[in-house]
């Protein structure tokens, strides 16, 4: 097991960078969004010279993330995580903060030097309007450079994180190599949906508002080989 974020997740898609890593569905909407392991590394990547090169962050700075599941969070947390970010997740004093429209309200409690707005629109759309004191993150993000080298070893909470994605994965029953089925309302921890799959270099199918009447065809279509309990 690597000691970092950042070697698991490099490692998770080494193998085979083009199979789709992490699929997005949104029941509500009718939204679908696939990303191969490539094309996630390079959000990883822009997200993680966002911080470092233009904030000018340094490892063990605290970084607010109040995204709910979704594919844009994958790559702002796995960004954070390989710029040796502490993501914290307590309302309070933080360098950087990430928040999705909805949950503004919840962003007046944290102090934050540089906020940044996510709408989780299909095909990353940008806001129509962004928030006073936000700067919308997809149109700031896709600016900076497509590879990232993260310092070596791991980041301030890697340890306590990969080690409860990794009882995690035990618990929930994830195989190596899994193809997982994740109902976001149901298992909103990133341990649960992020980071136990990556410890496996498993796969995920990933649900908001999930409709029962889809679960089966995408059991195929899909070729989940776990649906999480």
């Amino acid at each position: 097991m690597a000691d970092n974020i950042a070697r698991v997740f490099a490692d998770a898609i080494a193998t085979d960078p083009t199979r789709p890593l992490l699929t997005w569905y949104d029941d509500a909407s009718g939204d679908r969004t696939e990303l191969s392991g490539a094309t996630l590394a390079n959000w990883v990547a822009k997200t993680a010279n966002l911080l470092v090169d233009e904030v000018g962050l340094a490892p063990g700075t605290p970084a607010g993330v109040l995204l709910p599941p979704h594919w844009q969070a994958a790559a702002v947390l796995l960004g954070c995580w390989s710029a040796k970010l502490n993501v914290v997740d307590t309302p309070g004093a933080v360098d950087v903060l990430f928040a999705a429209v909805d949950q503004f309200d919840e962003a007046q409690s944290w102090a934050a030097d540089e906020r940044y707005a996510l709408g989780l629109a299909p095909l990353a759309a940008p806001l129509r309007q962004v928030p006073p004191g936000f700067a919308d993150y997809v149109v700031e993000v896709r600016r900076h450079g497509d590879h990232f080298t993260p310092q070596p070893g791991p980041g301030p909470a890697d340890a306590r994180l990969l080690t409860r994605a990794e009882a995690r994965a035990d618990e929930l029953g994830i195989e190596r190599g899994a193809r997982v089925l994740v109902d976001a309302t149901r298992y909103p921890d990133p341990v649960d949906w992020l980071l136990a799959p990556l410890t496996r270099a498993a796969t995920v199918v990933l649900c908001a508002n999930q409709d029962p009447a889809r679960l089966t065809n995408r059991l195929t279509t899909e070729k989940v080989t776990h649906p999480l309990p």
